[in-house]
């Protein structure tokens, strides 16, 4: 499912939040940013209109112009903060997690009631920029999808 309307947004598919807060990623995502080439993963708070997250890892955010984000930070940097555990920064939370070769992590309680999740919802495959793809819960993407689920692989 590239676009759900001309010219909007890439969708990778929905990932379905099962037992555990285990969350599998569309395989496109992982594939494209190489999500799970270092074990570990940043997800960073996502915007007012899309909730969820947004996924990234240490070798695409700390080369881009928000590599300063980890400089300021060497706790999340060195992953030397609890795993889930989120570091409030300009404005966003930011926190690491661990991700298996296939592209599945688990949130503990915590994230997942820090990020508004909760077990069975939905979350939108958003292709955000190149270094970071978003999980979207809630918005008018994620509104819109509804209208193509039968096209929209779900993980």
């Amino acid at each position: 499912m590239p676009q759900m309307r001309k010219r909007g947004k890439f969708i990778f598919g929905k990932s379905l939040i099962r037992d555990g807060g285990t969350i599998q990623f569309p395989e496109q995502a992982i594939r494209e940013y190489d999500i799970a080439s270092e074990g570990k993963i940043y997800l960073v708070t996502g915007s007012k209109i899309t909730g969820g997250f947004c996924v990234t890892r240490k070798g695409l955010l700390a080369s881009s112009k928000l590599g300063h984000i980890l400089n300021d930070n060497p706790q999340l940097r060195d992953f030397d903060s609890k795993e889930g555990a989120f570091i409030k920064y300009k404005g966003r939370g930011y926190t690491w997690v661990k991700i298996n070769n296939e592209g599945k992590i688990s949130l503990s309680d915590d994230t997942m009631q820090y990020l508004k999740l909760k077990k069975n919802m939905k979350l939108l495959s958003i292709r955000s920029s190149d270094i970071a793809f978003t999980m979207g819960a809630y918005g008018p993407l994620l509104e819109e999808s509804f209208k193509h689920d039968n096209e929209i692989k779900v993980y």
